[in-house]
């Protein structure tokens, strides 16, 4: 069977530099033992070394043309290639209800979205690694008070651990990118209780983000009308705070002031 022809309605960017992909498919040894799902694996370039190691694979495949090239080029892993879309997959059955590793040369177009899916099954998923547009990247991995900083990078950091590994250049690519790729990892951190009602700090991360340049007395006004809340609400320090400037604690003390006032204004 010939190559598969890469799709620009599907994000497909094949890596062709074969060193790169043994260096991704070598990050999801930080759990060892774990069974491995592999998204998006087109002509099967990571997944060649994934099937090396001692643990069960799963591959995901939206593109039937792939989905036909990995059954010609791995029959033995005929069982376990899926041909659906990761995103309306559910994830609890998949190895018994059991933990795997995430991991993938992703799509730029969903990576965040593969990002939000992962998070709402973060209890299955101790460890995600992969390669995804650099910038997207650097806001993941980036600190409080750097520009990158934002939406992703707190609600990812409130349960992992990210770490930058490398950079990949667009000349690797089968057709290039138009920007720089990036490798990740990222293992689940020791909370197991954020403290907070987790879906209302996704909606006070959110709205504060999407009014990055205001001060959080004028962005929480878009979840808490001025005459509706306690004197003196709106007059605390952190009040006076930028969202970039706040970490994962002080989001989770931002959400419990936000909670309490939602209740006593009920």
């Amino acid at each position: 069977m010939k190559q598969v022809r890469p799709k620009k309605n599907l994000g497909q960017h094949f890596l062709t530099d074969l060193s790169i992909a043994k260096s991704i498919a070598d990050t999801v040894d930080v759990c060892p033992s774990l069974p491995v799902l592999e998204v998006g694996p087109g002509m099967g370039v990571l997944t060649q070394y994934l099937v090396e190691k001692p643990r069960e694979v799963r591959v995901v495949e939206i593109d039937r043309e792939s989905v036909a090239y990995l059954h010609e080029h791995f029959p033995k892993l005929a069982n376990n290639i899926i041909g659906e879309d990761f995103l309306h997959m559910d994830l609890e059955g998949l190895f018994g209800g059991g933990q795997f590793v995430l991991t993938g040369n992703y799509p730029y177009d969903i990576s965040s979205q593969i990002f939000f899916k992962m998070l709402d099954n973060k209890d299955l998923i101790p460890c995600c690694t992969g390669m995804i547009q650099r910038e997207v990247a650097l806001r993941m991995a980036s600190a409080p008070g750097n520009k990158n900083y934002g939406i992703l990078s707190v609600l990812i950091q409130a349960w992992y651990d990210v770490e930058y590994l490398f950079t990949v250049d667009e000349n690797v690519f089968n057709p290039p990118p138009k920007v720089k790729s990036a490798v990740i990892r990222m293992t689940r951190n020791s909370v197991t209780d954020l403290g907070c009602d987790w879906q209302l700090f996704r909606r006070v991360v959110k709205t504060v983000f999407n009014q990055r340049r205001k001060m959080l007395r004028v962005s929480l006004r878009q979840l808490l009308s001025a005459d509706s809340v306690s004197p003196g609400f709106f007059d605390r320090e952190l009040m006076t705070c930028r969202p970039e400037q706040l970490s994962v604690a002080q989001f989770v003390e931002l959400t419990n002031l936000v909670s309490w006032q939602l209740k006593t204004s009920d």
